[in-house]
């Protein structure tokens, strides 16, 4: 073994060694200077972060197991930049007294989850892809049933793993036919071995599984809404964008890089996983009042418009895809942050406890407001940005049936992201949550967020600069 080659991989190793700062500070920590946890773990992470803001050049290592892209290193600044949202979202939940005593755990199970998407990313063979996807899944689960004394929190973390275990099961049998057809695990080597039989078909089926799962694609979305609701908000945010984020970009790699020559079946396979993913979700999101699991049909539909990035297979999708990725990263965690701070405060999470909202908190209301028209995608928020370009790339490759269905289901979508709107601005309550100021963390969450939905849109240099790393179709 090269060892040197380690030094390759500095996002890799940068997240590693935090991990084991705050590992070593939580252990060896007096209980005094434990209280300064949080500001630690922010800044560690935005160090982080900033470290590896450059995109880096295409990188083997380790015989071709590890290959990343400038792309990738874009997919993880933007995960990175998720992350430390929300850190900052959960002081609240986590100075809680039931949780406090495990408020180390919370950072290092959350980073450790990161590490494995990194490996998602950055894999160029499907063991290293598995490696991650498992680093990456198990300790979700640990991150859902964390309030383990709550029934639902215990609920969702039993819901994750034996789901997950069971997509990562027949993912891993998918692997299994196709190094027994090809002969390699690696990216690079497959394509040449793929010759469209039916094993072939069956274990890219099988593989996409996995994928499916973690991205909460129509029919594997049944864990969803209850996941969402049971897990802690801040642990379903993390969930809701940046491992279905991470999950978005590593299925598209894979399909442009492994699965080339299998194009046109497994775009026909897309396309009508996609028309269920968004039609299913915004009919069953119609009728949620909870406003987790709201959001858990929500994510369910927003993952079926970003498989139209996906299903184009052009550098334009991939740079649509990844666009999409960063405003809806953007815009969900603003309404989870919301979502935390008032069930922090009032324990109140339906829609109809929103009712009356902006008169007594007309901020977060905002904050809200801006979050919904973006996932939306009406004009000029960051959000209608991100579905005409994803569109835009799909009707380039003549899915015109398939866009007009999309935009179908974006004005449905409409009519429930307004309902939340509504009874936050016009519904009257004779009880409505009471008038409070957030922590400090929570309002720069926020503040980012909302200036991202505000920004990001209309500054074309986030888009083009995103393109600029966007690889060659299939």
């Amino acid at each position: 073994m090269v060892y040197a080659n380690f030094l390759l991989m500095k996002e890799e190793v940068s997240l590693i060694a935090v991990i084991v700062i705050l590992l070593v500070y939580d252990i060896f920590g007096s209980p005094k200077s434990l209280k300064y946890f949080q500001p630690i773990a922010c800044i560690l992470v935005g160090i982080h972060t900033l470290l590896n803001l450059s995109p880096n050049v295409e990188i083997s290592a380790f015989g071709g197991m590890y290959h990343n892209l400038p792309m990738g290193s874009v997919m993880k600044t933007i995960l990175n930049i998720g992350t430390l949202i929300v850190f900052m979202q959960a002081n609240n939940w986590l100075a809680n007294e039931r949780t406090i005593i495990r408020r180390g755990e919370f950072y290092m199970i959350t980073l450790a989850t990161l590490l494995g998407m990194y490996f998602m990313l950055s894999a160029g063979n499907f063991l290293m892809f598995f490696i991650g996807l498992e680093t990456a899944s198990i300790p979700m689960a640990c991150l859902a049933a964390f309030d383990k004394y709550k029934q639902k929190s215990a609920e969702a973390g039993a819901k994750y793993i034996l789901t997950a275990v069971f997509a990562s099961g027949l993912s891993l049998y998918g692997i299994s036919l196709i190094y027994g057809t090809t002969g390699t695990l690696y990216f690079e080597d497959i394509p040449a071995g793929l010759n469209g039989s039916l094993i072939q078909l069956m274990a890219f089926v099988f593989f996409f599984v996995g994928l499916g799962f973690k991205l909460s694609l129509v029919p594997f979305h049944q864990w969803t809404p209850d996941v969402y609701e049971g897990a802690p908000t801040s642990v379903t945010a993390y969930l809701s964008v940046i491992s279905k984020g991470s999950s978005a970009f590593v299925l598209m790699a894979i399909l442009y890089k492994v699965f080339a020559p299998l194009a046109h079946e497994w775009q026909s396979i897309l396309y009508w996983i996609i028309i269920a993913s968004i039609t299913l979700a915004n009919f069953f999101a119609l009728r949620q009042q909870n406003l987790k699991r709201f959001f858990a049909y929500s994510s369910i539909s927003q993952a079926g418009y970003i498989m139209l990035g996906i299903i184009s297979g052009t550098a334009m999708g991939m740079t649509g895809l990844v666009y999409y990725v960063l405003v809806y990263m953007l815009s969900n965690l603003a309404a989870f942050g919301v979502i935390a701070i008032v069930e922090h405060r009032s324990g109140k999470l339906t829609i109809d406890d929103y009712n009356g909202l902006y008169s007594t908190n007309p901020r977060l209301s905002f904050v809200m407001m801006l979050a919904l028209f973006s996932l939306a995608g009406i004009p000029p928020f960051a959000g209608f940005f991100s579905k005409f370009f994803i569109f835009a790339a799909a009707a380039e490759q003549g899915y015109y049936v398939l866009v007009f269905v999309a935009l179908i289901n974006t004005v449905i979508s409409l009519y429930y992201y307004l309902r939340v709107i509504k009874a936050m601005f016009i519904n009257k309550s004779e009880m409505p949550i009471e008038s409070f100021r957030s922590d400090g963390y929570t309002r720069v969450s926020l503040l980012a967020c909302s200036a991202g939905i505000l920004c990001v849109g209309i500054l074309s240099i986030v888009y083009e600069s995103i393109g600029t790393f966007s690889f060659g179709s299939y």
